[in-house]
């Protein structure tokens, strides 16, 4: 017969609550041991925070940083350059300078101006003095800066003073924004070279690089997310195939 007696009742009354004593116990032990390994140097770090801080957030911005760290994974030697150049409307020279052998990445922005942060609708007023300019990052083993400086004279007049075609402002005008020394002179050499080229005097500006603040979404890719918009088709689409067929075989096209 089972055992009735006061002091085994007892002990299966009380069989519940000391298993769940126990469970609770090696939860608390497994949490402080977990606790201690992601304190330990290397195994959490800012970088995890950082992660986490992105979760519902807005969406990490591309930057020269992640870039790298995907080369480091895939074994790509990291050579890098910058530069910036303003050539009339962004969408045109972003259009061109994407598909030019050892160029990366092609940016459209702003710069050049008063204020910070400007907007499309603000720099199109030419109230805030920026110029509709691209930032390329490029190779230089692949492509060098003076090569990138043909492409900017071949692609647009550098004649005409603050205009490209029907585009008319202070925002289109022709400049070149260098990030040192190097590039400063380069530019000028270039402009006195092509000099010959052109029938009336470069009026490209040759300045030192500022803030370069990048255009909204919707003005990034352009022509290649919009190829059948008129401007597109009207505008950027038969540049492209001009320089196409002037390029040739050639690494880089001559001066219009």
């Amino acid at each position: 017969m089972p055992d009735t007696s006061p002091t085994m009742q007892t002990e299966q009354s009380l069989k519940p609550y000391l298993y769940f004593l126990l469970v609770s116990s090696a939860a608390v032990l497994f949490g402080i041991a977990v606790g201690a390994c992601n304190t330990r140097p290397g195994l959490v770090g800012s970088g995890g925070n950082k992660s986490a801080s992105r979760v519902g957030g807005d969406a990490p911005q591309k930057s020269e940083l992640s870039d790298t760290s995907d080369k480091k994974v895939t074994g790509m030697a990291i050579n890098e350059s910058t530069a910036t150049f303003a050539a009339g409307c962004f969408w045109c020279v972003e259009a061109v300078l994407e598909e030019v052998e050892g160029v990366l990445d092609v940016s459209s922005g702003y710069i050049g101006g008063r204020s910070e942060q400007p907007t499309y609708r603000e720099v199109c007023s030419g109230s805030t003095g920026h110029a509709e300019a691209v930032q390329v990052r490029f190779d230089p083993n692949r492509i060098s800066y003076r090569e990138l400086l043909e492409w900017f004279f071949a692609l647009h007049d550098p004649t005409t003073l603050n205009r490209q075609g029907g585009d008319i402002g202070t925002q289109y005008r022709s400049a070149i924004f260098w990030h040192d020394e190097e590039q400063r002179v380069a530019a000028e050499a270039a402009i006195q070279a092509h000099q010959a080229v052109f029938g009336r005097p470069i009026v490209t500006e040759v300045t030192e690089a500022t803030t370069f603040w990048p255009a909204e979404v919707d003005h990034q890719d352009y022509f290649r997310l919009n190829p059948n918009a008129p401007y597109c088709r009207a505008v950027i689409a038969p540049k492209l195939q001009k320089l196409k067929a002037k390029q040739g075989d050639a690494k880089t096209p001559r001066a219009k």
